[in-house]
């Protein structure tokens, strides 16, 4: 008559007939009130109605505890444990509960008006991961389902060895699994937690992504190549799952092979790369560690190079690996390699460490440097003057005798005269004018006059005027 919702009353007269267990009338007031998910893969446990529903029978099972503070039970719990017998102890004799009549109402319910991850977080509480895993795929339920429902209530209770035997058992090709088993993966790359990621993807035998994991464990957090010298079973780990990798891939070449389609592919000829890349960086550790505990070491970045990153990274290393030695010439040949086997710009890298050693007025190793250059045998005719002329551009201060020096190591004339102009030696870039062919001795005088006469030089301006 008023007109009011009476999903309420029909929901409290089912509650009362469940109470008093009687649970087929219950069923038919709660059909009155209680409507399925709009969409069954909605990440949550329906609607709260159903919610009190699954709560109050899942209670009414658990058996009576009688401690020393409450000797009596009331009538009605013990009546309703002697009817219902305890989901536990079935659990225990059985390993399953479905014999349970209320456990069997959890299902009506939760099947007729419940959501697959209410459906599935019920068989997991109650120790039925398998039925719950066979309910995801027969649903096909979205990944989303499985992390919630699935992923995250095994590893957190410790169960993920469990859940991996179950995965296998069901599929032992893990096919089916494999959208659930990536996106796990992927939960598990955003929370960092790397250790069960890595435990994840051997269960997976993704050799790829296992050998990716490993590399993170080599490099995070790493200040020094004194503990990336400690880490080095990490390199061990990465060759290892490469090479397995690259036998399955040659046993599977000869045939038609569809499986492996959620495992990271590569081909063989990267894998090769990356299992050198592997040896190279462990040359470098090595080399590095040595330094860093014989104290040569004085470079410190931040965050650490090393040849699993970028180029400029890699570029990094070979500066590194050039400046921390001895001498110039004890590191120069992994550097080469390092420069060789990445195809990094070496006139760059060379530039960068003669800089360096200009910052730490090591001159006569700028020498040494230019001359490991010129025997690598693939140095081209201009590297070792251009290595002096970009450090003469950032370095004016060179001391005298130093900077004559590192010029008269120059090979091109031409670069010679540009060096003397850069350092406003005038009067020995017209020294070296006066010694060209007759037509560019003239244009070469002439620029050394302008630059005289712009400088106050009158002595040199002379000179040059004279001469032209």
């Amino acid at each position: 008559k008023s007109g009011l919702d009476p999903g309420g009353a029909w929901h409290a007269w089912g509650m009362a007939c469940l109470k008093a267990g009687n649970l087929s009338s219950a069923r038919e007031k709660f059909n009155r009130c209680l409507k399925p998910p709009m969409d069954l893969n909605q990440l949550n446990h329906g609607s709260r109605l159903v919610q009190d529903v699954i709560q109050y029978l899942e209670s009414t099972v658990k058996p009576v505890l009688i401690t020393d503070d409450d000797y009596f039970a009331t009538l009605r719990e013990l009546e309703a444990t002697l009817r219902t017998r305890s989901l536990s102890l079935e659990m225990m004799c059985e390993g399953k509960i479905q014999h349970n009549s209320y456990y069997q109402e959890c299902l009506f319910y939760l099947h007729s008006y419940g959501t697959n991850l209410a459906i599935i977080s019920f068989y997991m509480r109650h120790d039925c991961m398998r039925e719950a895993l066979l309910h995801l795929l027969n649903k096909e339920s979205p990944s989303e389902v499985f992390i919630e429902g699935i992923f995250i209530p095994s590893y957190e209770s410790g169960k993920l060895h469990t859940l991996e035997n179950l995965l296998e058992t069901i599929d032992p090709g893990l096919e089916s699994w494999g959208v659930y088993l990536i996106a796990a993966c992927k939960y598990l790359q955003r929370k960092n937690y790397y250790h069960i990621l890595y435990e994840l993807q051997q269960f997976m035998k993704d050799h790829v992504r296992a050998a990716m994991t490993c590399i993170r464990f080599f490099t995070h957090g790493a200040k020094s190549y004194t503990e990336l010298g400690g880490k080095q079973a990490w390199l061990l780990k990465i060759k290892d799952h490469l090479k397995v990798y690259l036998q399955e891939v040659s046993r599977s070449s000869g045939r038609k092979n569809m499986a492996f389609t959620f495992r990271k592919k590569m081909s063989a000829t990267d894998v090769s790369r990356h299992i050198n890349t592997v040896d190279l960086q462990m040359e470098v550790t090595k080399f590095l560690h040595q330094c860093e505990s014989s104290g040569t070491s004085q470079m410190t970045e931040s965050p650490l190079p090393t040849l699993f990153g970028n180029s400029n990274m890699k570029m990094d290393v070979a500066c590194k690996v050039i400046l921390e030695g001895k001498n110039i010439e004890e590191g120069f040949g992994i550097a080469f390699r390092v420069l060789q086997d990445f195809q990094l710009e070496a006139t760059e890298v060379y530039s960068k460490v003669a800089k360096q050693l200009v910052k730490q007025q090591k001159y006569s190793e700028i020498r040494q440097l230019l001359k490991c250059v010129n025997e690598s045998g693939v140095a081209a005719k201009n590297d070792g003057d251009n290595i002096i002329l970009n450090c003469l551009n950032e370095f004016k201060n060179i001391p005298a005798e130093d900077l004559d020096n590192l010029i008269q190591d120059m090979d091109s004339d031409e670069n010679k005269i540009q060096a003397y102009m850069m350092c406003n030696k005038l009067r020995s870039a017209y020294l070296v004018s006066v010694r060209q062919d007759k037509a560019r001795a003239v244009q070469l005088v002439q620029h050394v006059r302008q630059l005289a006469e712009s400088s106050g030089d009158d002595v040199v301006r002379a000179i040059c005027a004279q001469w032209l």
